[in-house]
C-alpha cells in the first residue's frame, strides 16, 4: 500500500474543520516519530489495491476523532461543573496501515502556526468552541464582507497579471491564504514574494500551472495537497484571447482559445472537485467555493471574436452543469461576468492587447488610434468606464457569503449587460 497526500490530506483537513467550524491547514511531516498526544488513524480496511474507499475511510476518521475526543474530555465532578465542555481539536494526526505508519500531519489556524508547531513537534491538543449559530450569522452578514474569506485557503489561476493579480491582492489583504497559480511561475513568486512582506505573514504561495493540460492541473492540486491540506475557494480565471473573424481564423488558434478557456476550466473544476469532495466526506457542513471568471461575452456574444465568446457561453454551461452535480457535496459553483477590464494588460498591452488586436482586426468601424478603440468600448458602458478589480471583488465576496446560489452567471458589467 503507498500514501498519497491528495487522499488523505483533504480527509485530514475536513476532519479538523468539521471539529470546531474554522477553516485549517494541513502539513505533512516526520513519520518516524509519532507524538504520544497524536490522533492515530488506521485506514488499512478502507485501502484496497485497486482503490481507496474514500467514504470508508472518512467514516474511519470519525470513529477514531469520536473515541481520541472521549478519552481526553473530563469526566465525573469535573464535567458537571463545566458549564460548556469545548471541543478537542487534534493538532497531529498519524495514518496508519495497521502497524506501519504512512503519514503524519501538523495541523493549525494557518501556515505559519502549522509550521512552528511542526517543529517543536508540539502535538497537544486544543481546546475549541464550534461557533453559535449567532456568532456565524454575524459573520455571515458582516458589513465589511471581505470578512468572509479572512483564514480561509483560496487559489486562483492565471493570478500574476491582470484581474488575477487583482484578486489575489483583494483575497491576500482580506486575511485568506492564496496560491497563486499561473503559467508565467516568475510572476507568480515575485508577487507572493512582494505579498508575503507586505502582509508580514505568508500570504501567498506561487505554484506553476498550464490550465490546458491535465498532468499539470492534476499536479497543481498535489502541490496543494501536500502544502496546506485543501482548499475553502478556487477561481479559475486564467483565460486568453486571440480575436478575429471565423472566415480568417485558423483552427489552431481557435484550439488554443478554448483550450484554455473551456477545456481548461473542465480540468480544473474536475481536479479541484475531488478535493473538496474529500473534505466534503470529513466535514459535510463545510461549504465551499469554485468561481469561474468569465465575461459579458459570455452573455452576448462577441463580434469577431467568436473562439473566445463561444468557450465563454460553453463555460457557462459546464457552470450550472457542474453546480447541478456538486451541490451533493455542499461544493457552489458560480461564474462571474465582468465588464472589459480596460486597464489590464489584456486590453492594454501595446503589442498583444486587445485594443491592438481590434484596431488591426478592423473590428471597430473607423477607429484609426488605439484611443479611438478605447473610447468606443467605453461609450458602450452604461456606467462610462470599464470593469474593476473591485468591482470583481464585490462580487466575489457576495458568493461566497451567499450560501443560498448554485448554478448562477452574475454579470458585472455597469449596465452594459443585463438579466432577463
Amino acid at each position: 500500500m503507498s500514501m498519497d497526500h491528495t487522499i488523505t490530506a483533504p480527509l485530514v483537513r475536513g476532519l479538523c474543520i468539521n471539529a470546531i467550524g474554522q477553516s485549517r491547514v494541513v502539513i505533512p511531516g516526520d513519520v518516524e516519530e509519532v507524538p504520544s498526544q497524536a490522533l492515530i488513524v488506521d485506514l488499512a480496511s478502507a485501502w484496497g489495491d485497486a482503490a481507496p474507499d474514500e467514504e470508508r475511510a472518512a467514516k474511519i476518521f470519525h470513529e477514531a476523532y469520536t473515541a481520541w475526543e472521549f478519552e481526553l474530555s473530563p469526566a465525573g465532578v469535573e464535567a458537571a461543573t463545566q458549564k460548556i465542555i469545548p471541543k478537542k481539536q487534534p493538532t497531529c494526526v498519524a495514518v496508519k496501515f495497521g502497524e506501519s505508519t504512512e503519514a503524519l500531519y501538523w495541523i493549525d489556524q494557518d501556515l505559519d502556526e502549522a509550521q512552528k508547531r511542526r517543529a517543536a513537534k508540539n502535538a497537544g491538543p486544543v481546546d475549541s468552541y464550534t461557533p453559535s449559530e449567532y456568532e456565524v450569522k454575524r459573520i455571515g452578514t458582516a458589513a465589511d464582507r471581505s470578512a468572509v474569506v479572512k483564514d480561509k485557503i483560496a487559489l486562483v489561476t492565471g493570478g500574476a497579471q491582470g484581474f488575477g493579480e487583482e484578486i489575489v491582492r483583494a483575497l491576500a489583504a482580506s486575511g485568506a491564504l492564496v496560491f497563486i497559480a499561473d503559467l508565467n511561475f516568475a510572476g507568480a513568486q515575485a508577487l507572493a514574494n512582494q505579498l508575503n512582506a507586505l502582509e508580514k505573514r505568508t500570504a501567498a504561495i506561487p505554484v506553476a500551472v498550464d490550465v490546458s493540460d491535465e498532468a499539470s492541473v492534476e499536479a497543481m492540486f498535489r502541490t496543494v495537497a501536500e502544502t496546506t491540506g485543501g482548499l475553502d475557494l478556487c477561481i479559475s480565471n486564467a483565460g486568453i484571447v486571440k480575436a478575429g473573424s471565423v472566415l480568417d481564423q485558423d483552427l489552431q488558434a481557435f484550439n488554443l482559445v478554448t483550450g484554455i478557456n473551456y477545456t481548461g476550466y473542465f480540468l480544473m473544476v474536475k481536479q479541484c472537485a475531488r478535493m473538496l469532495r474529500r473534505q466534503y466526506w470529513t466535514a459535510p457542513a463545510w461549504k465551499t467555493d469554485i468561481i469561474q471568471i468569465n465575461s459579458k461575452s459570455g452573455l452576448e456574444g462577441s463580434n469577431k471574436n467568436g473562439a473566445y465568446a463561444g468557450g465563454k457561453f460553453g463555460s457557462i454551461g459546464l457552470t450550472a452543469s457542474f453546480a447541478l452535480e456538486l451541490v451533493d457535496y455542499n461544493i457552489k459553483v458560480n461564474a462571474i461576468c465582468p465588464g472589459n477590464f480596460f486597464d489590464g494588460p489584456l486590453w492594454s498591452d501595446p503589442e498583444k492587447g486587445l485594443f491592438v488586436q481590434y484596431l488591426k482586426t478592423g473590428k471597430v468601424p473607423g477607429a484609426r488610434t488605439v484611443a479611438d478603440v478605447k473610447a468606443f468600448y467605453a461609450a458602450k458602458v452604461p456606467m462610462k468606464r470599464g470593469c474593476t478589480g473591485a468591482d470583481v471583488m464585490r462580487a466575489i465576496y457576495y458568493i461566497v457569503e451567499q450560501e443560498y446560489e448554485t448554478g448562477q452567471a452574475i454579470p458585472v458589467t455597469g449596465g452594459q449587460v443585463m438579466l432577463h
